[in-house]
């Protein structure tokens, strides 16, 4: 049975964070999106449903970012989870592929991750591409995509994680 990837809405809330839970094995990704949300960051949210039931998740929110001096329309791509079990069969990248059209849908320009150097440059991602980019975070990990050709082009820049990432 196919998933279908829709909008996330309120009422999703207390699958996410069982799904969040499930995914990351504690509370520290459910407090994330809790806090995201409360903040008003979220840019995109979207959820797998199978069968009534929420398989997979991901969300985006808005990360100030300059770059020499000028502001760019940057999302974080964090957390994105599959239902242990469920994994590898494909539903996280097309979770991605949707909140990447969305992204684009909002107005962003960036995209910026914490994720496996493994798993997200099939989607584009590059660790280049942020290593200009001073952050708490650094090394193959942390990678960046342009939604907009050039929108993180020069010398130097920084990400600021909002508080609800708790950094």
């Amino acid at each position: 049975m196919a998933e279908m990837i829709r909008t996330a809405t309120p009422a999703d809330a207390e699958a996410i964070a069982a799904l969040n839970r499930a995914a990351f094995g504690g509370e520290e990704e459910v407090g994330i999106v809790e806090r995201l949300r409360g903040d008003g960051l979220v840019a995109v949210e979207l959820v797998a449903e199978q069968g009534g039931a929420i398989i997979g998740h991901i969300l985006l929110s808005w990360l100030p970012t300059v770059i020499d001096g000028r502001s760019v329309k940057a999302l974080a791509l964090a957390p994105m989870a599959v239902r242990p079990g469920l994994q590898k069969q494909g539903i996280g990248g097309r979770l991605i592929a949707a909140a990447l059209d969305q992204a684009r849908a909002a107005g962003a320009q960036a995209v910026i991750v914490l994720g496996h150097p493994g798993y997200y440059p099939r989607f584009g991602f590059s660790a280049a591409l942020a290593q200009n980019l001073a952050s708490p975070f650094s090394g193959d990990a942390f990678m960046a995509l342009e939604l907009v050709p050039g929108a993180l082009a020069g010398q130097r820049g920084s990400v600021s994680y909002p508080s609800a990432f708790g950094l």
